[in-house]
């Protein structure tokens, strides 16, 4: 008994720093922040319908961070897509609650590491090489006509193709050397679907010096498809134009498609201009994409917008989608 009571005794003054440290602890939790991009619009689209609903993407995401000292911080970053016409998660129902984004990472001078369901390298960064950041379903050649049969996952959507984003996975991203940063995401989960491969990686570097931008990617999937992307943009004052290539081939080479795709902007006043066109060749046939379109700034979150594309499918009747929206970021 005068064993235990003097070890008690010994580990009182450590219960008491204990206790006390707690609501230090407690205060230094993540400071959170609230954010989104919310679009809705009306537009008759290639399917020849009239629609209400999200032309670009609407999402809401919750992300924090804490400083931890020495230069290092911890951070979080939860994102969730939905249609705004109708308020359903993007993709009836197959894709998850926190489709956009679900991550937990360190960073300091060394770069950012992240943990979870994010963009890979690839997806994360090509927007910069398209006059509608591959994010409007009437206008965007990119939206059609990149990675065509590269999907990220074929079957990480409950049995559905994921384009764009990695489940259970690492995210890199380097701090910038002379321009250059270097990208890398990749997954130690086999993809579950018939014939897979393996596991699925990304690796992007990008170039950034003065009015010059530049991006060279690859991806595989683990059912062995593969992407590889080039992308270059050369900005000058109120105009940018913008081309990028891309090449994606099915698991064994199969069948392949080979796109090229040009962009240019023009800001005057509070009105960007925009134009684009895509040509595709997949299967021993070509397709090819036209648009136009125009961004109005009402203020730096607001903006007015109206979009024209046109699809000339090879051997298949032409189609033209136009629409005009709304969008507001937060």
């Amino acid at each position: 008994m005068h064993t235990h009571s003097s070890i008690l005794r010994a580990l009182a003054p450590c219960a008491a720093a204990l206790l006390l440290g707690l609501p230090s602890a407690a205060s230094a939790q993540s400071q959170l922040q609230l954010s989104g991009f919310l679009d809705v619009g009306i537009y008759h689209g290639f399917d020849r319908a009239t629609h209400v609903g999200t032309i670009q993407r609407s999402n809401v995401a919750l992300s924090g961070s804490e400083d931890l000292g020495g230069g290092l911080k911890a951070g979080f970053r939860f994102s969730s897509r939905f249609e705004m016409g109708t308020g359903a998660i993007e993709g009836d129902g197959a894709k998850p609650f926190w489709h956009d984004e679900s991550t937990v990472g360190l960073a300091g001078s060394w770069g950012s590491l992240r943990m979870g369901r994010a963009l890979t390298a690839l997806w994360a960064y090509d927007w910069e090489f398209d006059p509608w950041a591959n994010f409007n379903r009437i206008a965007s050649p990119a939206w059609y006509y990149w990675h065509a049969l590269a999907p990220t996952d074929r079957v990480s959507n409950n049995g559905s193709a994921e384009y764009g984003r990695m489940n259970n996975g690492f995210f890199y991203d380097s701090p910038a050397f002379s321009g250059v940063t270097v990208h890398l995401s990749a997954t130690p989960d086999r993809t579950m679907a018939p014939g897979s491969q393996g596991r699925g990686y990304s690796a992007a570097m990008r170039y950034h010096a003065g009015p010059i931008a530049a991006m060279l990617a690859h991806e595989r999937n683990g059912s062995g498809d593969r992407v590889t992307f080039l992308g270059g943009k050369y900005a000058a004052g109120a105009f940018a134009a913008m081309v990028a290539l891309d090449y994606s081939r099915t698991g064994g080479g199969a069948a392949s498609a080979r796109a090229l795709t040009l962009g240019a902007t023009y800001a005057v006043g509070v009105t960007t201009l925009k134009a684009g066109y895509g040509r595709q060749r997949t299967g021993g046939v070509t397709h090819q994409f036209a648009s136009l379109g125009a961004d109005y700034a009402l203020s730096k979150r607001s903006t007015a917008y109206v979009s024209l594309g046109h699809q000339k499918p090879s051997g298949a009747r032409s189609a033209t989608a136009f629409g005009v929206g709304l969008s507001h970021a937060f």
